[in-house]
């Protein structure tokens, strides 16, 4: 017998077993344990963390060892804002990309593309420079791009409470201000996602990691995309935790359609119509107002390098295998 079903979040998903948390989201909920029906494998559908699910009480489901301990079933997983592949999430409003000053190294290739895929997919951007006292003059020049591209953008040091400070009244003023609020922290393994979430937000209780000396890559800590609550303004908001990546594969999955590209680079946007020619691709034509303008020093040269990096990824998969791809549903 199946009971009526309810609505919730989707906050984690470990081995076949999920956790959801009812909604309306309220403080000290507790985290019901669902199963996935067959029909989403057979389907080809992954629940991700924050999906909108219908569950409902399921005793005559059959158990295995993997879910033995769901007492619940979801049912359905309602229409998607939108996903991400890395970090694996659905129905971001809000993303938080750090980015290490030093100890790994900055990759601002990597991040621009996590940062072109969250514009397209209607994820605001924070900018977080993590790890300012190893190399503050890198955090400020890091900042200061990411600033004038139109971000909001942060420096901070697990070690400075002020800037710890600054950058948890910064998630309470926007959490606040939307009772709907999904966030992330995301970013390279070894930027301290966890270890500035656990200063954030005490009670969460997350583990850590150090940076490996010989490889400067964070020991993976977190294995899975997971959302925590919090309150704000009176209501609840969710925030994840999500595991390191070393890179985003353009050729390998269809993360947004090329000719949004141009628009997903913010501070392309005022350029874009301009350009002597119709079809220009803003990587070497005479005549470009994107290349103009960065001439001009009105837009970073490292961000079109990072266009550029994404430009040709998109270049190395034929048209008729991308559209083939999406018609199967292998998109990003």
């Amino acid at each position: 017998m199946t009971d009526t079903k309810q609505k919730g979040i989707l906050i984690r998903g470990v081995g076949g077993l999920y956790g959801v948390r009812p909604l309306p989201l309220s403080p000290g909920a507790s985290i019901c344990l669902c199963r996935a029906r067959g029909v989403f494998r057979h389907e080809n559908i992954t629940p991700l963390p924050g999906d909108t699910v219908l569950f409902s009480r399921d005793s005559d489901a059959p158990l295995t060892a993997d879910n033995r301990d769901a007492e619940y079933v979801i049912d359905e997983i309602l229409p998607r804002r939108n996903t991400l592949v890395r970090p694996p999430l659905a129905n971001l409003t809000h993303l938080f990309l750090m980015i290490p000053a030093a100890s790994p190294a900055p990759d601002t290739v990597t991040a621009d593309k996590l940062i072109a895929i969250a514009e397209v997919s209607g994820i605001e951007p924070v900018i977080v420079i993590s790890k300012e006292d190893l190399d503050p003059e890198k955090a400020e020049e890091l900042r200061k791009i990411y600033a004038d591209a139109g971000f909001a953008s942060l420096t901070v040091s697990a070690d400075d409470a002020d800037s710890i400070a600054r950058l948890r009244d910064y998630i309470m003023e926007i959490a606040a201000k939307n009772e709907s609020m999904i966030a992330a922290f995301a970013g390279a393994s070894g930027a301290g996602k966890s270890t500035m979430m656990s200063h954030l937000f005490p009670d969460l209780s997350l583990k850590t990691g150090e940076v490996s000396r010989r490889a400067e890559r964070g020991k993976q800590t977190t294995r899975h995309s997971e959302l925590y609550a919090f309150e704000a303004g009176g209501h609840v908001c969710l925030i994840a935790d999500t595991p390191g990546f070393s890179m985003l594969d353009f050729t390998r999955y269809n993360y947004f359609d090329p000719a949004e590209l141009p628009g997903a680079f913010r501070e392309f946007r005022p350029y874009l119509g301009q350009c002597r020619y119709t079809k220009c691709t803003h990587t070497k034509e005479e005549g470009c107002a994107v290349l103009d303008a960065i001439a001009r020093g009105e837009i970073p040269a490292g961000r079109q390098e990072s266009y550029c990096v994404i430009f040709n990824d998109f270049k190395k998969k034929p048209d008729w295998k991308r559209r083939q791809e999406e018609r199967g549903g292998k998109r990003g």
